[in-house]
């Protein structure tokens, strides 16, 4: 027979144990926050030194307002409608950028003073903050603190991650990409689904996390023999729901409901090829030569391939496969922006993984040659993101 006591000091102990692991997990969260706050702020503060020695000009008015920024911008202030006809004769319409973004921009102007860049940039770097997290939470889950700080630290420190600090949507799409995977991982259906809405209204590729959501729905299913919960199937059905509306009501827009879309973006020089626009500029590189940026978008793309070919290897979790694997198969396939293709990544932090379970192995072994590399990381980050709003003067 237990004693009485003994059922009181259980009872009480269980929720103090609970409550030291949250606080626990709540502080390391911080500590990769903290990590990858410290890391952009030193970017931008390379930026802004580059930016007042070569051209004179403020780094946040570049980060606020710089390329696509400018539209996601237009969209916030008057909506949709905004039609552009540069000198090539081709038609660029505003309704190629997806409405999540500019919604929250117009949500936090009306709430605050600020002005729209200024709050373009509130936006991003919320949402940056908050992929971190998601990110932190991903690695932690599959291997461990020390992975999920070293992956938050590669993923603040990719050549393109200026992007990260800019008003730009691949903050936005990167924190519900994340947190939808987690919630996959631990078997939040629910939020699994609603999530991937989310990201679906943020940019195009983000039906890449819908992608990873029904995959691992179909997965359990199927392991399961179909003996699941209503949430799985909600959030299966949930999932896709944000990138298709938005396809559709352009598509109603323009007066073709299902191809409407993808005639918007072909007049900016966007579409899936199967990579045959890709191969034709890569041929054009190789044998004329061109700008830097170009050669480096090639070996950031291919670095990608090898990752991915990495997470297979390492047999990681399907939605992460899925989710990676489709974004990575964007760039490859996809026509358009050339210089683009690395921004689009930036949401396959998964890809980063390998890299992550080496460095900590390293880190531990050699201790030096951790920090040389961290550091060598830093470097090419810092910089070459500094060169890429201040001196390429390419799209991005």
């Amino acid at each position: 027979m237990t004693h009485a006591s003994t059922l009181t000091r259980s009872a009480v102990a269980e929720p103090a144990a609970q409550g030291r692991v949250h606080a626990t997990r709540v502080a390391a969260m911080a500590t990769a926050l903290g990590l990858f706050l410290t890391v952009r702020l030193l970017g931008v503060a390379t930026l802004a030194l580059v930016a007042r020695a070569t051209t004179g000009r403020d780094a946040l008015g570049l980060l606020g307002r710089s390329w696509d920024s400018v539209w996601y911008l237009g969209i916030a202030s008057h909506g949709y409608g905004r039609i552009q006809h540069p000198h090539t004769g081709v038609m660029f319409s505003d309704m190629a950028f997806f409405p999540l973004y500019p919604a929250l921009v117009r949500a936090v102007r009306a709430v605050s003073p600020l002005g729209s860049g200024a709050s373009g940039l509130v936006v991003s770097w919320a949402a940056a903050a908050v992929a971190a997290c998601g990110i932190y939470a991903v690695g932690a889950r599959l291997h461990g603190r020390a992975v999920a700080f070293t992956l938050v630290l590669l993923w603040a420190l990719l050549p393109h991650s200026v992007v990260l600090s800019m008003a730009y949507t691949e903050p936005l799409l990167t924190a519900f990409a994340a947190w939808s995977l987690y919630a996959v991982l631990t078997g939040r259906w629910l939020w699994a689904g609603s999530l991937a809405a989310l990201a679906g209204l943020a940019r195009p590729n983000g039906f890449a996390v819908a992608a990873a959501v029904l995959a691992a729905a179909a997965c359990e299913v199927w392991r399961r023999r179909g003996k699941v919960s209503h949430r799985l199937w909600t959030g299966a059905a949930l999932a896709p729901a944000g990138w298709a509306a938005y396809v559709l009501w352009v598509g109603h827009r323009e007066g073709n409901l299902l191809g409407g879309y993808f005639a918007v973006q072909r007049r900016w020089g966007s579409r899936f090829d199967f990579g045959q626009g890709s191969l034709q500029f890569v041929r054009h590189l190789l044998l004329h030569g061109d700008r830097f940026i170009f050669p480096m978008t090639m070996v950031i793309v291919a670095a990608g391939v090898v990752l991915y070919a990495l997470l297979l290897a390492d047999r990681a979790p399907l939605p992460l496969l899925v989710h990676s694997g489709v974004l990575l198969l964007i760039v490859l396939g996809g026509s358009g922006f050339f210089e683009s293709k690395p921004r689009f990544l930036l949401p396959a932090f998964p890809l980063l993984l390998p890299l992550a379970q080496a460095l900590v192995r390293t880190a531990r072994a050699r201790p030096w040659h951790a920090t040389v590399v961290v550091g060598a990381l830093a470097g090419l980050s810092f910089v070459y993101g500094a060169y890429l709003i201040v001196l390429a003067n390419m799209p991005l």
